[in-house]
């Protein structure tokens, strides 16, 4: 794909068709079965920014937390057509940029790609940690 002028904002409000799209191309559909709830997820995020390609939202990462002691990166979701272009790390670097001294977690799905590319974006996986870590989850039920 020709090199393309992408759009980055801090201040972008997509809309919930936006939104949905988007995270539909991902097949993110757990997030998109209730397109209000999705809105206000990301309305109540910490942080976004948002990637557009001639107004059309094709990116997207958030991090919620305290923004003074820890942070998550919640999503980070770049459109099929724009995958390995370096949207997700320009989105990443600029969605982490105002956090450089706070805590950073996330989680994700275990596959090859996603490690390689957090960990060149500066992340550890949890079992490689010094010293060792546990880290727990409860999923709603």
């Amino acid at each position: 794909m020709e090199m393309c002028q992408i759009d980055y904002s801090a201040t972008d409000t997509p809309s919930e068709h936006e939104l949905v799209e988007l995270y539909d191309s991902v097949q993110w559909t757990a997030y998109t079965r209730d397109p209000a709830h999705l809105v206000a997820a990301v309305a109540a995020s910490l942080a976004t920014v948002t990637a557009r390609l001639d107004g059309r939202l094709v990116g997207l990462a958030r991090v919620v937390g305290d923004g003074l002691t820890i942070i998550y990166l919640q999503d980070i979701l770049v459109a099929p057509q724009l995958q390995r272009t370096g949207v997700g790390r320009e989105l990443l670097s600029r969605v982490l940029a105002p956090y450089r001294e706070v805590r950073k977690v996330l989680m994700t799905d275990d596959e090859p790609p996603q490690r390689a590319f957090y960990e060149a974006m500066g992340f550890t996986e949890i079992r490689d940690a010094e010293p060792p870590l546990r880290v727990f989850v409860s999923f709603g039920s």
